[in-house]
């Protein structure tokens, strides 16, 4: 079916779902996840379907070794990656919509090749460029995860240590619910927002790239 937005009945879903975070609740409801919230995501990735494929992650919590127990995620996203291996993520829920791009959580080799490049002065202070650019057009910068101090063979006086400290690095938007939500000007608000930080992908993408793990098994099949 074509994007046309993300209806009311799915922001509601997700509301109540925060309210009720059950599987009674979920097994009355599955029909409206179905139709009013995973449908339209389905959508919403065919009408980026340039910048795919995408995978749409499972509704399902893992919750083996989380202390919150509760089953469900309350938001619906999805990711796709570019050719040089930068991650592009799209999330939706009952407080609106938000999209980033970037590296949220490096492996080993992959965070190596970072803070090499972060460390060297050209590279690095075109990072710190990018970076300043990218905030400046209402973006945030973050990451999974982050060091307390400098990592293992940096000074803590690093003219870059705030990087040198992320153990990944994306830009991210952030939209408050809103009108335009219901309606395909999603699509491109979504790209919009990608374009904005693209020199900071192509910079991750050429400095960092794929790592040679496996990426972890959290998508629907």
């Amino acid at each position: 079916m074509a994007f046309t937005g993300f209806p009311d009945e799915a922001f509601d879903f997700y509301e109540r779902l925060a309210a009720d975070n059950s599987r009674p609740f979920w097994q009355a409801n599955k029909s409206v996840y179905e139709q009013s919230v995973r449908g339209p995501m389905v959508a919403l990735t065919e009408a980026l379907g340039e910048y795919g494929p995408f995978q749409i992650f499972r509704p399902y919590r893992d919750v083996r070794f989380a202390k919150d127990k509760t089953p469900y995620k309350e938001n619906i996203a999805a990711v796709g990656e570019t050719e040089g291996g930068a991650s592009l993520y799209i999330q939706m829920g009952a407080g609106g919509i938000l999209t980033g791009c970037g590296y949220y959580g490096m492996a080993a080799d992959q965070l190596e090749r970072f803070r090499a490049a972060i460390d060297a002065d050209a590279t690095g202070s075109e990072l710190a460029r990018l970076g300043t650019a990218v905030e400046a057009k209402g973006q945030r910068l973050g990451a999974m995860s982050e060091l307390k101090t400098a990592p293992r063979g940096f000074p803590k006086d690093h003219p870059r240590i705030e990087f040198l400290r992320r153990k990944g690095l994306f830009a991210a938007q952030d939209w408050p619910l809103a009108k335009w939500m219901h309606t395909k000007q999603v699509v491109t608000k979504i790209t919009t927002a990608w374009a904005v930080a693209r020199d900071l992908t192509d910079w991750l993408d050429a400095h960092v790239g794929p790592s040679t793990l496996p990426p972890p098994d959290a998508y629907e099949r």
